[in-house]
């Protein structure tokens, strides 16, 4: 007892926050990014994509309504190991069926598994994060954590792609992302097992005692109702499904427009060059322009940036726009375009968050604001499931010069027509002038 009380006392934090939160944003990107560009590089009918792929947001909208139950079936170590080991053998299935007939089919049901288990994982990694760690120490590395996720969106959006895209140069598309699952899947079979001998077993880390399946699910239910009787409840849960409007219409055409070829309405990129321009340029720049948000509001707080932060999650959207109409050749060109519309995106993402976290305050702060991921996602969820099928309607239509069976000109107009949406939004939020301001 006492050898193991030692063991766990001695284990700093450095050798498992890294690991722990880069596995837990790689399956975020493997199932809402990856995706994407797998099963466009494979033919599957933009429509289609975009529905079925978007239809995986769907554990993180959800995700609330079982995480109480994480904490009575075993500890939060377990529930972290076991989901990375259920990943290893589902990325491992992707690799497995994606090169074989019918593997839309039977790769979206892997990704699906993968899905569940990494919001499930997210649960149990963020719960344990505040078991193992006192106050001081969490907030101590906060920061590490927070930068460890981005490096996974750095190697999710831009690494694993970029290594996807070596490979199609010497084999066939189905096969390169194939051994790219194998590393994926090798890589949660390493974590995994390093996990399980280096993760502390922290004393206040077990399932809860005292407490039975309907209780937990009465104390949710009453917890549900007394966020739905928040003041401005409608003029927030519009806020948070809409303000991303213009966004979550993109996101799922972003990538198809890019490897489109030019006579198709696109741009006609490689997955290498993919890989650059969205998960390494485009990353980075979302980062920065998030640092200068959280910058900004310290400054003036919330609500006076609001309306500045609106424009700038949508006006950038035009570079969309130009991209779809001029065609550029020139890469460094559309690195800039595309370098800008995620800056703008991440500075004007800044406010959402905040917001979010604003519309929590109060009692059951930490279920509330749950509440309010789900209903970010599901603002994410249904636009870009119906992106694939508003696509194929207006691109015939020859509005603004973007006819042909893949035109992306008329629906990045109207793109910027639902930015409108953003705006109503802003119109009618109710927010604390000194909200967000740093105290002096």
């Amino acid at each position: 007892m006492n050898r193991t009380a030692t063991t766990v006392r001695n284990t700093s934090p450095w050798a498992w926050i890294l690991t722990l939160y880069v596995a837990e944003g790689l399956p975020y990107f493997a199932v809402n990014v990856l995706t994407v560009l797998i099963y466009t590089e494979l033919n599957v009918p933009l429509a289609e994509m975009a529905f079925y792929t978007s239809a995986l947001y769907l554990p993180w909208v959800i995700k609330p309504f079982w995480s109480p139950f994480v904490d009575i079936f075993s500890t939060k170590r377990n529930w972290v190991i076991a989901m990375q080991w259920i990943m290893a053998a589902a990325l491992g299935a992707v690799a497995l069926f994606l090169p074989a007939p019918g593997f839309f089919a039977t790769t979206l049901a892997a990704f699906w598994i993968i899905a569940f288990a990494s919001a499930t994982h997210d649960i149990a990694a963020d719960g344990y994060y505040m078991l193992e760690l006192d106050p001081h120490r969490q907030a101590a590395y906060v920061g590490v954590r927070s930068t460890f996720y981005r490096i996974a969106s750095l190697i999710g959006q831009g690494g694993i792609v970029m290594l996807a895209g070596k490979l199609e140069q010497t084999m066939a598309p189905s096969d390169a992302w194939s051994v790219t699952f194998v590393v994926l899947s090798a890589f949660f079979v390493i974590v995994a097992l390093y996990h399980s001998r280096i993760l502390p077993r922290p004393a206040s880390d077990r399932a809860a005692e005292g407490k039975s399946a309907a209780g937990i699910a009465r104390e949710f239910v009453m917890t549900f109702v007394t966020f739905f009787r928040k003041p401005h409840i409608l003029a927030a849960l519009a806020f948070m499904l809409l303000y991303r409007l213009p966004e979550a219409l993109c996101l799922k055409l972003v990538a198809p427009f890019l490897i489109s070829a030019r006579a198709d309405g696109g741009l006609g990129l490689t997955t290498l060059q993919v890989g650059f321009v969205n998960g390494t340029v485009g990353v980075i720049a979302l980062l920065a322009g998030g640092i200068l948000g959280g910058l900004a509001i310290a400054r003036g707080g919330l609500k006076r940036w609001l309306w500045p932060m609106a424009l700038s999650l949508t006006l950038p959207c035009a570079f969309y726009c130009w991209l779809a109409m001029a065609q550029p050749e020139n890469f460094a060109l559309i690195c800039t375009a595309v370098g800008l519309e995620q800056f703008g995106y991440g500075f004007g993402f800044t406010a959402f968050m905040l917001y979010l976290i604003y519309f929590s305050r109060g009692e059951s702060q930490t279920s509330h604001y749950a509440f309010c991921t789900a209903f970010m996602a599901l603002g994410m969820m249904l636009p870009g499931m119906a992106a694939g099928w508003i696509h194929d309607r207006i691109s015939s239509l020859g509005i603004f010069g973007g006819a042909g069976p893949q035109g992306y000109v008329n629906f990045f107009f109207l793109v910027m027509i639902c930015c409108l949406a953003t705006f109503g939004v802003c119109s009618i939020v109710k927010i604390d002038p000194e909200f967000g301001k740093k105290e002096s």
